[in-house]
């Protein structure tokens, strides 16, 4: 029986690649792309034979591919005739995400690869449907009673948890996974901030909890879907998921896990609602509060809504601070800007100010530019979300001239652009986080946000960016206050493709008590 369902299988994909192929023909190229030496497209099959050779470097191979265009961008063509535009140049960036808004939309290709885990959220949502989240997201996110909540989660996760973790790491002497612990870390606190739940990835006494069903579960959900978009021949995975085999059958089973946990959140949080006396400050609370007509007229799920936001949280924030970590490591001068402003930041707070002790609050926060910057920089080099797609709704001409027709993909690279020496100078893939300080008087000067992509730009930046520099600064700071977090000077992470940018093996790591620590503990004890 094997043999029969693979044997179908080859033969539907066989299919599929020829009419596409056939259809592809039909379609007047009203400006053939020019390439370089070795990246001519095959017939038919396009760039399949150099996506393969480079598929364990994917990022750095599209990276070489656009500095070798004069205008960073080159037309890719997969198989079945499917094509699009791949860039790393501001100008086309800005294009498509402000300039011609309305004609990028992320369309249904994008959204069907996702809807089943996602359904109609904030990241697969056009039109009204995505207007009506962004407009109550703004809002809610924009609120200073939300910041004050997340910083609150934060700080209870990382004093009661992360920080216990790594001093019990520093006292054994033994290696810990960091990339591991912070998306543990990452995860319970999104949780809090969007369900008030604890999942209890990192327990306060150290152990991993063997309650982790809703967190493998919500994992395997989010790798499956994404590895929707690897296919060689595009739509196999709907051929997989009609016959209910392999991955689509383990990702069917991994989302009704997600979808039952979040819908009995929802349910209990309806309930608590009713009582008197109700006071919650999370983001499922405050989507469910919110009486918007809009938004209650497009009808999107709660659940979609939040699983969105859920998976956003877990993802980026871990992401960035492993590679983060793995920077700093070989950066003894960054390392030490960094010890020097949270002391000068320490030091300002009023002798008699007995509040907040522990910890850093927003002001504190928002104080450490050179902080800022260094995450920024990393950032760059390392965005968590290094790819990012749209379709093409009707035939444009990109700023630089590239020609690309209604059903194509339009996309960029933000990983790639922050390579770019057309973009960044010669230093571009210098880690250097003075670029983005005001040579004056040293505070944080940012740059334009279609330039640097992290958090996208236009109409769909990210609301959630002030929250996630809250986070990210807050466990810098105080880990580095206290710690010194090493890492084998010979390791070379490997990129792994999943929805952000993670390492293949994890980020082994050695943990001690910084110098400055060491001092005050041997002075305690004398």
């Amino acid at each position: 029986m094997t043999g029969f369902w693979l044997l179908l299988l080859l033969f539907v994909a066989s299919a599929v690649l020829v009419l596409h192929a056939w259809r592809a023909r039909s379609i007047v190229n009203k400006a053939a792309p020019t390439y370089r030496p070795g990246l001519e497209p095959y017939p038919l099959i396009g760039h399949l034979p150099q996506f393969l050779a480079n598929r364990h470097r994917v990022l750095d191979w599209m990276t070489e591919a656009l500095e070798r265009q004069t205008t960073c961008t080159f037309v890719l063509r997969r198989p079945g005739g499917v094509r699009g535009a791949i860039t790393a140049s501001p100008a086309n960036v800005e294009h498509v995400l402000r300039t011609s808004f309305d004609n990028y939309p992320k369309g249904p290709r994008f959204s069907s690869l996702l809807h089943d885990f996602l359904g109609r959220g904030i990241f697969t949502a056009d039109g009204e449907a995505w207007r009506a989240q962004r407009k109550v997201a703004s809002h809610e996110f924009t609120t200073r009673s939300l910041r004050a909540f997340v910083a609150r989660c934060v700080h209870a996760e990382l004093h009661g948890r992360l920080l216990p973790l790594l001093r019990r790491a520093a006292a054994s002497g033994a290696p810990l996974d960091l990339q591991d612990a912070l998306e543990r870390f990452a995860f319970d606190n999104i949780c809090r901030v969007a369900f008030d739940h604890d999942p209890r990835q990192l327990a306060d006494n150290g152990d991993y909890t063997a309650d982790c069903t809703f967190a493998d579960a919500f994992r395997d959900a989010a790798n499956l879907s994404v590895g929707r978009f690897r296919y060689a021949v595009p739509g196999f995975w709907k051929i997989k998921k009609a016959l209910n085999v392999g991955s689509e059958k383990r990702l069917r089973e991994s989302i009704a896990m997600v979808h039952d946990f979040a819908d009995r959140i929802i349910q209990s949080r309806r309930e608590e609602m009713l009582r008197a006396g109700f006071d919650k400050h999370d983001l499922l609370s405050r989507f469910m509060a919110s009486q918007d007509e809009t938004y209650s007229e497009s009808k999107v799920p709660l659940r979609d809504v939040v699983i969105s936001f859920l998976l956003a949280g877990r993802e980026t924030t871990s992401s960035v601070l492993t590679w983060f970590f793995w920077l700093l490591s070989s950066r003894p001068d960054v390392q030490r800007r960094i010890r020097d402003e949270v002391a000068a930041v320490r030091a300002r707070r009023a002798q008699g100010d007995v509040d907040n002790v522990i910890g850093f609050d927003l002001d504190e926060l928002r104080e450490m530019h050179y902080v800022h910057a260094a995450i920024t920089e990393s950032m760059r080099l390392y965005p968590p979300l290094p790819l990012n797609s749209f379709r093409e709704e009707t035939d444009d001409v990109l700023p630089d001239g590239t020609a690309v027709q209604a059903g194509w993909f339009v996309a960029y690279t933000s990983y790639g652009m922050g390579r770019m020496e057309s973009v960044w100078g010669d230093d571009a893939q210098e880690y250097r986080p003075e670029r983005w300080l005001n040579p004056v008087d040293g505070t944080f000067r940012p740059d334009s946000p279609f330039r640097f992509v992290a958090f996208h730009a236009g109409p769909r930046l990210c609301v959630g960016n002030e929250m996630a520099y809250i986070q990210m600064k807050s466990i810098v700071a105080c880990v580095l206050e206290e710690l010194d977090v090493a890492v084998d000077g010979a390791y070379r992470p490997r990129q792994v493709a999943s929805l952000t940018l993670r390492m293949a093996d994890g980020l082994p790591v050695t943990v001690k008590l910084s110098q400055l620590h060491q001092f005050l503990h041997q002075a305690m004890l004398c």
